[in-house]
């Protein structure tokens, strides 16, 4: 994968600002670095960098006023740092439109692979017009002509079980929470999300995973959501 041009830290910690900016020189030709939200806020907005990595624990404002204000004007993935461990914190901060949730201490390995699946993710969006297939593993996906194909096999779906593929392989690489499935899937506001969800991502996970009970492309965030992953 080609490097990011651009890569923006927002953490008032020097020593995390550096262990992040020696990290994702890996990923990014240039890292540059807010020391509180309101900067980062200022960089996001003329520095229009690929990827944001937002610390919740700011000085000046909370994480989560940072991420919805940068979601009014742009679009490139966040990924939230935050030492709470909370299963509500993550739910909320990905409705507020973060793509991903790390929590500390983190590996720097586990920060990498995540953000270079929301690199990757942003880069197909961008490059893949919708009548392109999407290949995942053995499985190629043509989400305009609905014909998901497991090596040379056809899968047959339900209409409920392709809008779920939908959702999740046109945010691939983002967690997607139960209440933003269930709003995609079957577009209301009543009913119980995950009890909803549940039978149909295991009947799902039958058809295109060769180890159901160890999926790799419909993977489970507990108590959040669900995600699909592009190996």
């Amino acid at each position: 994968m080609s490097a990011a041009n651009c890569i923006l830290v927002v953490d008032d910690e020097f020593q995390i600002r550096r262990a992040l900016k020696n990290a994702l020189r890996e990923v990014a030709e240039r890292v540059i670095e807010a020391e509180s939200g309101a900067e980062g806020i200022d960089l996001a907005a003329t520095q229009h960098p690929d990827l944001v990595v937002l610390d919740l624990g700011l000085p000046d404002m909370a994480g989560a006023d940072v991420c919805r204000e940068i979601r009014r004007f742009a679009t490139m993935p966040i990924v939230v740092l935050s030492a709470r461990h909370d299963e509500e914190d993550k739910v909320r901060l990905l409705s507020l439109g973060a793509d991903d949730y790390v929590t500390k201490p983190f590996s720097t390995v586990e920060l990498l692979a995540r953000v270079k699946a929301q690199l990757r993710r942003a880069r197909t969006q961008l490059s893949v017009p919708p009548e392109t297939p999407i290949i995942a593993g053995d499985l190629s996906i043509d989400i305009a002509r609905r014909v998901l194909m497991r090596g040379a096999q056809a899968v047959r779906l339900t209409p409920i079980e392709w809008n779920i593929v939908r959702a999740l392989v046109l945010a691939a690489g983002r967690t997607l929470t139960h209440q933003q499935l269930f709003d995609a899937v079957w577009g209301r506001e009543f009913g119980d999300p995950q009890r909803y969800l549940r039978v149909h991502i295991t009947n799902l996970r039958r058809k295109i995973e060769s180890s159901p009970s160890a999926p790799r492309f419909v993977v489970t965030e507990p108590g959040v959501g669900y995600r699909f992953e592009l190996p």
